[in-house]
C-alpha cells in the first residue's frame, strides 16, 4: 500500500510538463478532503494510505507527496449540490447570511452561492425568494475568515471588488 505522507507547497506546473509531475489522482468528495487520516483508492487503481497533518483541508489541484516519492493530484470530485442565485445582490447576501448563521459550508461566486444539498436548507432559500438548482458539480467551500487556506483571488480581496459606499452610524 502507497503511505501518502506530505503535501506539497502550492507551485506552478508549466502545462507541457504536467504530466511528467503528477504521478497519479486521488477524486474525492469534499467530505473526504477533510479527513487527514483515510484509506483511498487512487484513479490508478492503487490503494493508498492518507496520513497528513490534523486539520488538513485538501483543495483540488493540490498535490501530494508518497513515501516513494510519488506525487499524487487532487481532484474535488463532483457531488450532489445546490447552487442559489437571486435576483439582487442584497438578496443573495441575506442568503448568505442565513446559511452562514447555520454555519453551513458555502462556495462563493460571482453572483451565486453553492452548499451541499439539504432539502431543509433548500426550502428556506426558497422562502426567502432564491432560486436553487440541484446539480452535480466540485464543491470548493470557504475556508473561513481565520483558517488561511484557499484564496479565490490573488491579488484582491473579495471586499475590494464590493463598490464603495459611506457608512453610517445609527443611534
Amino acid at each position: 500500500m502507497l503511505n501518502i505522507t506530505q503535501r506539497l507547497p502550492a507551485i506552478n506546473i508549466e502545462p507541457n510538463n504536467a504530466a511528467s509531475a503528477i504521478d497519479d489522482y486521488l477524486v474525492l468528495p469534499f467530505d473526504l478532503r477533510q479527513k487527514s487520516r483515510l484509506r483511498v483508492t487512487l484513479k490508478s487503481g492503487i490503494e493508498a494510505a492518507l496520513m497528513l497533518d490534523r486539520g488538513t483541508i485538501l483543495r483540488g489541484g493540490d498535490l501530494l507527496k508518497a513515501e516513494n516519492g510519488k506525487v499524487v493530484q487532487i481532484v474535488a470530485a463532483e457531488q450532489p449540490v445546490t447552487d442559489v442565485k437571486a435576483e439582487t445582490p442584497q438578496a443573495l447576501m441575506c442568503a448568505a447570511y442565513h446559511l452562514g448563521n447555520r454555519h453551513v459550508p458555502l462556495q462563493v461566486g460571482d453572483g451565486w452561492l453553492r452548499l451541499e444539498q439539504d432539502h431543509v436548507l433548500k426550502e428556506m432559500l426558497i422562502g426567502l425568494g432564491m432560486t436553487t438548482i440541484d446539480q452535480l458539480a466540485p464543491f470548493e467551500p470557504e475556508a473561513g475568515a481565520y483558517g488561511g487556506g484557499h484564496k479565490h483571488h490573488d491579488a484582491q480581496d473579495n471586499f475590494s471588488r464590493l463598490p464603495s459606499a459611506r457608512l453610517r452610524r445609527h443611534g
